[in-house]
């Protein structure tokens, strides 16, 4: 979506500071692990670099907590970053995400309702744009509200807990051991004992999803960790690989069970069915989703990355409203909890492009796409990487950008929908860790002559200037970005690269996508000059800074497509149809619309699939009218510019890069 303007952290504190980054060296494993060294016998700097490690020992010390269970259930709520006192999605702060949503968050339009884009994306169909509005909330849930609480039992400012990050440490510290009393079990000094307080401190009211997230917390204490957190700070956990924690504490919580009947999920992760309606208004009107029988009548290739726009309660609602529209899953970021909509045999209505949607699975992440400090949790980046890998693993779905696509790389179906496109899940979702998560790192694939690059920026220390979070034309917070941007010469004076199909001037704006690439995605190379390199993107030659030292990209090779000789030009599409001649008596043959865009010659771009023309006929409520139409013809889906485009196989030439 379009991340709106608003200002959504008047009341979070200082601004974030600026990031740096990196993994700790082994030296760094030979260490004490809560820095037993006193401060004077170390060095100024390496002292203050070990602030917060030393922060996490007096805490687990006064309050009788394990050190390690303090700082892997802050691992997974923040990866041990402060964040410049600024708050998450949900309102939570600094190490330990200690939540206070009344001071944090502010209304935001929902995903569906702002902008222009189709969510169903079928010009079969008279254009669907969803205006529901967001319900008031309710008395916020506890698990909103922890630093409030924390504040009670530390007798420290709430300011003080939102801002200072060893307040923060010392208020989890404090939740994690009123836990462990609430369950009547001992301050032991055992992290096996503390199975019970870490679900609890999940902040879930039912057992499978405080389990779940539990689960994560003793996986990370059994591998250790270790990092440079966003101020700096040098973190190390030690692993324990034989620890094996007392589980049966979690009968002892008093969480209620939760029924995981009918949900396509993995067993790694705690998930509900929360159905989507499929109602008729009459008219021939209906929604909120078509019936399918996926996989068997038409492939699942794709799976697309949304943010929400709004909090976990309202977005649920409006899901479950027969009259807005709908996508399959949809994630919390406070524990990583999935709820799921729509089947996958079934298509959602979500990416505003009706192919992409026949053939995709779209979840939804609770999140704002145009506040940079509103940062997503650890759990919810693992949860959803659990849910693709197992999605991807079932339908066969490659793990790559061209086929695990943010909304903002699905194409507008024709050129008059491309302006109203939505962008999320924006600059700010951080695709190289989360495809760590899948299992599928992003490599260098080649030696310096593979002829393709991934994009690969350094996520925190990649800080483009932005503008528009929170008012027009106004600078953005600094802020780690998974994007990097593209000028028309290796200058960065030079203009900024143009989108014809969005036909305005390009500009720094956070919704922006004319001049910018994304992390994991791959380009052919089409010049290098000193520090910067050129890629072919939307038929323009396009220029990136890419120093050595510090580079935004990785060598790569693998296929790519050029227009086949003698033509010097061929058409881009945003679908894959098929040819006229597919479509079965009683089904209208759609319209090969070209996008206003042409791949030239001589030019490069990056394969991802071959796929015959398709189209999903479901334009009544009654699915005895349903039709899967596939063609001879084939395509070639590419990566063009930041979205993807198809072209047809028989315009083009196959080639291995650098060839």
């Amino acid at each position: 979506m379009r991340g709106s303007a608003t200002d959504r952290d008047r009341a979070a504190g200082p601004r974030r500071i600026r990031r740096t980054s990196g993994v700790l060296g082994s030296a760094a494993l030979l260490l004490p692990l809560l820095g037993a060294a006193p401060a004077e016998a170390q060095p100024a700097a390496q002292t203050s670099a070990r602030a917060l490690q030393s922060a996490f020992a007096s805490a687990a010390a006064q309050y009788h907590v394990p050190p390690s269970v303090l700082l892997g259930v802050s691992y997974l709520q923040s990866r041990w970053d402060a964040h410049g006192g600024a708050p998450s999605v949900t309102g939570g702060y600094g190490p330990m995400h200690l939540t206070d949503a009344r001071t944090a968050l502010a209304d935001a339009p929902p995903h569906h309702s702002e902008g222009t884009e189709d969510a169903r994306g079928d010009s079969a169909r008279v254009p669907l744009h969803p205006r529901t509005e967001l319900p008031e909330s309710s008395a916020l849930p506890a698990r909103l509200r922890t630093l409030p609480r924390a504040a009670e039992l530390t007798g420290m400012p709430a300011e003080r807990l939102r801002t200072d990050p060893a307040a923060n440490v010392a208020g989890g510290a404090a939740l994690l051991a009123a836990a462990q009393k609430d369950l009547g079990e001992p301050l032991s000094a055992d992290p096996a004992h503390w199975y019970g307080a870490v679900a609890r401190f999940s902040g879930a009211d039912d057992g499978a999803t405080a389990a779940a997230y539990a689960n994560d917390v003793y996986d990370v204490l059994r591998t250790g960790e270790e990092r440079t957190t966003d101020a700096g700070q040098q973190i190390a956990l030690a692993p324990q690989p034989g620890l094996a924690p007392d589980t049966g504490q979690l009968t002892r919580t008093g969480l209620r069970t939760r029924k995981a009947a009918a949900t396509e999920c993995p067993q790694t992760v705690s998930c509900e069915w929360i159905p989507a309606p499929y109602e008729e208004f009459g008219e021939g009107d209906y929604g909120n989703h078509d019936l399918g029988d996926r996989p068997a009548s038409q492939s699942i290739r794709y799976i697309v990355i949304h943010d929400t726009e709004g909090a976990w309660e309202g977005v649920l609602n409006l899901v479950r409203d027969p009259s807005y529209v709908s996508w399959n899953y949809t994630l919390r970021s406070t524990d990583g909890h999935i709820a799921q909509h729509v089947k996958a045999k079934d298509v959602a209505w979500h990416s505003g492009n009706w192919y992409v949607n026949a053939k995709s699975i779209g979840l939804e992440h609770e999140g704002f796409l145009a506040n940079p400090d509103a940062w997503y949790t650890e759990a919810m980046y693992r949860s959803s990487a659990r849910l693709v890998a197992y999605l991807a693993k079932k339908y066969g779905i490659p793990l790559d950008r061209q086929h695990i696509l943010g909304h903002d790389t699905v194409p507008g179906p024709t050129g008059s929908t491309i302006p109203g496109m939505h962008t999320d899940p924006g600059p700010y979702w951080d695709w190289r860790h989360y495809f760590e998560l899948l299992g599928r790192p992003l490599e260098p694939g080649a030696g310096g002559n593979g002829g393709l690059v991934t994009i690969r920026p350094d996520y925190a220390t990649n800080q483009p200037v932005y503008t528009g979070c929170a008012a027009a034309g106004r600078p953005c917070a600094a802020h780690g970005s998974s994007e990097v941007r593209l000028y028309s010469d290796h200058d960065e004076k030079s203009a900024l690269i143009k989108d014809i199909g969005l036909g305005t001037i390009p500009t720094t704006d956070v919704n922006d996508l004319s001049s910018r690439v994304s992390t994991g995605q791959q380009y052919a190379v089409a010049d290098r000059y000193g520090d910067w390199t050129a890629i072919w993107y939307l038929g323009q030659k396009a220029w990136f800074k890419d120093p050595k030292k510090n580079p935004a990209a990785v060598p790569a090779s693998g296929r790519v497509v050029t227009p086949k000789a003698p033509l010097t030009s061929v058409p881009v599409y945003g679908r894959a149809y098929p040819e006229a001649s597919a479509y079965p008596t009683g089904v209208p043959a759609q319209t090969l619309s070209p996008l206003p865009y042409r791949l030239l010659k001589d030019q490069k771009y990056v394969v991802g699939d071959e796929l015959p023309g398709e189209y999903f006929y479901a334009v009544t409520f009654a699915t005895g009218s349903h039709r899967v139409v596939t063609g001879k013809d084939l395509y070639y889906e590419i990566q063009f510019g930041h979205r993807v485009a198809f072209v047809r196989a028989a315009d083009v030439r196959v080639e291995q890069s650098g060839g």
